[in-house]
């Protein structure tokens, strides 16, 4: 009975965020309700439940969300992200300058967020196009695919660290996981996909103007990287510290710099003095930006709040532990069951981070029963969202609209590219669950 309710509540969920045009925030409230009383909860328990829940997600979230993005912010309006992509592209001739857009969205999709990342290479990639000559097509696979990796493996992305907070992972350990996984990962479904598509027709896309305003002064190379990478230097750094010498587990400066709250806020105020110092721009100033670079993670925050409503209620219910338990009985590997109920609600769902999630709370109990490291639980969650994006998926038509392709050529390319991805995810998990 809890497996037919929960699969009548993701179909709901289905048919009023794609097919009734929902906002995905108030389908997950609905639903969760309606599961909650379906699963035999009082109406009581189910509110206290959605209460709890959202409560508990947004908790340390929406301080990570919120200066993820203005560190996002401050990489973008002092012109650093621009260095970096002028100094990785320039000089690369013919197809080999799709290795360099992978390395420049790698580096700006570890600060930025996707949608944000997304709108910031869509000049540099039709730039590129025109230089080269190269189908706009395998230029854009070539660099959203490590956008792709970034938004589904590494904090202080959404669904990562929700994930790591649901499961009880190491934040700092998940992050160096995923840096090991995400190089075969954008590799793979970059620059060795692209070639794949080489002989795709060329198109012309959206017009996309590169009308930007930048300071006169731009950054170095070496502050504009160093800026955009430090919390993932920081929180690396204190894990691999952690494995090394266990001596340190207990330091309260290596647990104060390796929380990500404080390693984003770290970041926040030392790109403000540095890049703002050498672009001839002010903290205040900056500091006036940030506003609207936090506005648009409002919408990111009521979802996953919604999330991890619907969550609660699957945990509380008992649900999570009783479809886990039923799929433990095919014999199957606790990576394999966290992909497989991510994949299936990112197929069903659209949303990589609806997905990502809901697979979460369902597969809670898998994270508790010590057979696997719940880091590696995340990945393959994260891993699962991420598959076989189609036409319930919001990025599926921006990524059609944007470049001007047909359904079957976003087919082609998109979704294999996300698909490739999702698989060398799951498999990069399998490989190091033998050694951690």
């Amino acid at each position: 009975m809890p497996i037919i309710v929960t699969l009548l509540a993701v179909a709901a969920l289905l048919v009023l965020i794609v097919f009734l045009k929902w906002h995905p925030f108030i389908a997950l409230v609905v639903v969760a309700v309606a599961a909650g009383l379906g699963l035999g909860m009082s109406a009581e328990a189910t509110l206290a439940a959605i209460t709890s829940g959202v409560g508990g997600t947004l908790g340390g979230l929406a301080l990570i969300l919120g200066l993820g993005a203005a560190l996002g912010g401050v990489v973008a309006e002092t012109g650093a992200a621009r260095v970096i992509t002028d100094r990785l592209v320039a000089g690369r001739r013919g197809s080999s300058v799709v290795w360099g857009l992978c390395l420049v969205g790698f580096l700006i999709g570890i600060p930025l967020f996707y949608s944000v990342g997304f709108v910031m290479m869509a000049p540099i990639i039709f730039a590129t196009a025109k230089k080269t000559g190269l189908p706009l097509v395998m230029v854009a696979v070539a660099s959203v695919a490590s956008l792709s990796v970034t938004h589904g493996f590494l904090p202080p992305h959404p669904a990562p660290v929700l994930i790591a907070d649901t499961f009880g992972a190491d934040i700092g350990k998940t992050l160096v996981y995923g840096l090991i996984l995400a190089i075969p990962s954008v590799i793979i479904a970059g620059p060795l996909f692209a070639r794949t598509l080489r002989d795709m027709p060329q198109t012309t896309g959206a017009a996309v103007l590169d009308d930007a305003e930048f300071p006169d002064r731009l950054p170095t190379f070496s502050s504009a990287v160093f800026c955009a990478l430090l919390p993932v230097l920081l929180l690396a750094g204190v894990a691999i510290v952690k494995t090394v010498d266990d001596t340190f587990v207990s330091s309260p400066l290596l647990f104060v710099v390796g929380d990500a709250t404080v390693a984003l806020l770290i970041g926040v105020i030392v790109s403000m003095v540095v890049l703002g110092r050498q672009t001839g721009q002010s903290i205040p100033h900056l500091m006036s930006r940030v506003g609207a670079q936090l506005a648009p993670m409002a919408a990111v925050l009521l979802i996953i709040a919604g999330g991890g409503g619907f969550k609660q209620v699957l945990v509380d219910s008992g649900t999570s532990d009783f479809i886990v338990a039923t799929l433990e009985g095919f014999n199957a590997h606790p990576l394999l069951i966290a992909w497989l109920i991510a994949a299936a609600l990112r197929i069903t769902l659209g949303s990589a981070t609806v997905a990502a999630i809901t697979a979460a709370g369902i597969a809670l109990p898998l994270a508790s029963n010590g057979t696997v490291a719940p880091e590696l639980l995340v990945l393959a969650t994260g891993a699962g969202s991420l598959t076989c994006s189609h036409v319930n998926d919001t990025g599926f038509w921006l990524f059609k609209e944007y470049f001007g392709l047909t359904v079957t050529q976003t087919l082609r390319s998109w979704t294999v590219m996300e698909t490739i991805v999702s698989l060398v995810g799951l498999a990069g998990c399998f490989a190091l669950d033998l050694f951690v």
